[in-house]
């Protein structure tokens, strides 16, 4: 299956999206500690990819500062549960952080809140959060604007009601914070055929503080249950926060435009309260303001049925033939077969660049890297290459993905879309050949650079209930320098997302210490690949 002639294999530069190095060069920008190569790599290939949604789909900005609530060092790293080592997690410290950095930002607003997740609406003490959060905040005498909008997949989603969920807020939050709140709830679905809606994960205030990453506020998955999700989310203030509600207006405009339409939005609001396309520049002064020195890369994606194409693009991606990414009847392979879509989802690209850009280290922590083939094609052949080239050049590889006994169906809930790690290592291993040109240098690359295993979070192999692991991370570092966290996957999906770059050693450094170390100390004795104990394939 994996035999291929090494003459197809005429250079690893050509297997990326676009060739970086033949563009300017950015400005380093002068951030905490100095310039930022990654983020000028990902920044070279996103002018060429998506120039025309620079500003509300992806920015580069200095001035941001990582949100360590009343200044708790690390405060800005949301972790759930948060109870590593402990397969009975009776306490979960990290859920407790979330719980409450959700309250005290939409506490502090006075102008606006934007939320967005993946349907059903915020229930149980995630909802509690948003309540208390508004009543504190119209408590202060501020009126606001509140947006709050779910992506919802066709079918198993028909009971997710807008016009129910306003009610509920309305009652829960009493006639007086009520009345100084005009609100707007929506669930949309941009393409059914496509299988696209709203999947990105984000908390904005007043367009100067941000939470975003994986975590949807579902009390089953991640609060009510003995065996909850572990899922990350992260927290900045500054210019980066703006673009996110930029961005959020994006998705906003076309749901706007659309609220007439039974068969992609489903729409309610206050009395007297128009559909709010604009929030942006409802935020205040205070949007967008400088609040540190960091640097980071906003980067999302319009998923399919918002926009065609970037028409600036001169993006020409040149994509590997892959015979295996197929599963017999499926739909139209956006990942890896169309130009058009790679314009307006430039995250896919940053993703990759990011992962190309890396010289020592790639760490991967992520729910999957396959997706459910059929009828999504089954990996991203660009992704994959850009792992199999930075191997193959002797740096570092580690991935982490959710226990494959977590496996369900397209819909199911089910946090796992592989039945064995064998899957990805196949998929790997294929590629690798590719560019070596034979087996048994791929097999040495693997061996020797190689760590792959599922997730666990105690010395226990499943939850003291006897379930699973689950794991929903979006997260990707490079170099002990950079990472992403936000809400795409690495796998293929074509979605609504949106997550951040970020470009800081020693944010980089509390990463590692608290996440990435204690992942690894419990998850690799589940290991199929690990260089430092020699395990691997002959």
């Amino acid at each position: 299956m994996f035999r291929h002639k090494p003459a197809r294999l005429a250079s690893l530069a050509v297997l990326t999206a676009v060739t970086v190095s033949t563009l300017p060069a950015a400005p380093a920008v002068a951030g905490e500690e100095g310039g930022a190569p990654h983020l000028d790599a990902v920044e070279r290939t996103l002018r060429q990819v998506s120039p025309g949604l620079e500003g509300d789909v992806w920015q580069r900005t200095d001035g941001n500062r990582l949100d360590d609530s009343g200044g708790r060092s690390g405060d800005w790293l949301l972790q759930t549960p948060g109870c590593w080592g402990d397969d009975r997690c009776a306490e979960r410290p990290g859920s407790e952080r979330l719980l409450e950095r959700m309250r005290e930002n939409i506490a502090g607003a006075r102008h606006t809140v934007d939320i967005s997740t993946l349907a059903p609406f915020p229930n149980g003490r995630f909802q509690e959060a948003v309540v208390a959060g508004l009543k504190a905040a119209t408590g202060k005498g501020n009126r606001l604007k509140v947006r709050v909008l779910v992506g919802a997949a066709p079918v198993y989603h028909l009971n997710v009601l807008p016009s129910v969920y306003r009610d509920e807020l309305w009652r829960e939050l009493g006639k007086e914070a009520a009345g100084r709140v005009e609100l707007n709830v929506a669930s949309m679905t941009t393409s059914k055929t496509a299988f696209s809606w709203n999947h990105s994960k984000l908390l904005v205030v007043d367009g100067r503080s941000a939470v975003t990453g994986g975590i949807n506020g579902w009390k089953d998955d991640y609060l009510d249950t003995a065996h909850p999700v572990t899922d990350l989310d992260m927290a900045l203030t500054g210019p980066a926060a703006g673009t996110a509600g930029r961005y959020l207006d994006r998705l906003w405009g076309w749901t706007c435009r659309n609220k007439g339409n039974v068969a992609s939005v489903w729409y309610a609001a206050s009395r007297g309260t128009g559909c709010m396309a604009k929030l942006a520049g409802e935020a205040g002064s205070g949007a967008g303001a400088r609040s540190g020195a960091i640097p980071v890369l906003a980067v999302g994606g319009l998923g399919v049925g918002i926009e065609k194409r970037d028409e600036k693009s001169v993006f020409r991606p040149r994509v590997p033939e892959a015979s295996d990414t197929r599963c017999g009847v499926g739909l139209h392979d956006n990942t890896n077969a169309d130009r058009d879509y790679d314009t307006v989802n430039p995250e896919e690209s940053a993703l990759r660049t990011l992962v190309e850009s890396a010289k020592k280290s790639v760490l991967i922590s992520q729910q999957d890297l396959n997706a459910t083939c059929p009828p999504i094609a089954r990996y991203d052949v660009r992704l994959y290459d850009a792992l199999a080239a930075r191997l193959a050049a002797g740096v570092n590889v580690r991935i982490v993905v959710s226990d494959p006994a977590n496996r369900g169906a397209v819909g199911s809930g089910g946090y796992s879309q592989i039945r064995s790690l064998s899957e990805l290592a196949e998929a790997l291993r294929g590629r690798l050949e590719r560019i070596t040109g034979d087996g048994a240098s791929a097999r040495r690359a693997m061996n020797g650079h190689l760590q792959l295993a599922s997730f666990r979070s105690s010395d226990a192999p499943r939850w003291a209930d006897g379930h699973p692991y689950p794991l929903h991370h979006k997260l990707l570092l490079v170099d002990d320098s950079t990472f992403y966290i936000g809400s795409k996957n690495l796998y293929p999906s074509w979605l609504q997302d949106f997550g951040y770059l970020v470009e800081s050693p020693a944010a980089a450094a509390r990463l590692e210490k608290d996440l990435l170390e204690p992942e690894w100390r419990w998850s690799r004795a589940t290991a199929l690949f690990d260089y430092e104990r020699g395990i691997g394939v002959n």
